[in-house]
């Protein structure tokens, strides 16, 4: 099949894009049957949107923090107070078995 350059006009923002004959061979061999609603910097934005949320909503803020226990660096959930040891998950299945 012979490709040519196409020109859309992105769902999302309104701009024109182009659909371009090397994006169209990759869509091809991905399998996919339908053009692109979205320009890149639209289909970026969702894409990015999607990792940042989860289906439970927005993702919960990190901290960084030392196991009390094995010395590994890692994060958790809630930002720790210092009057209480934090672990990492697999330092704290051991402390807390059961969890």
């Amino acid at each position: 099949m012979s490709f040519q350059d196409k020109s859309i006009q992105c769902f999302d923002c309104g701009a024109n894009f182009t659909f371009s004959v090397e994006e169209q061979e990759f869509f091809e061999s991905k399998g996919y049957t339908s053009d692109p609603k979205r320009c890149p910097e639209c289909r970026q934005a969702r894409k990015s949107q999607r990792y940042t949320n989860s289906s439970y909503g927005p993702r919960r803020q990190m901290f960084p923090v030392v196991c009390a226990e094995c010395g590994k660096d890692t994060e958790v959930p809630f930002e720790p107070r210092g009057d209480r040891p934090v672990y990492c998950s697999d330092c704290y299945r051991k402390v807390k078995p059961g969890v």
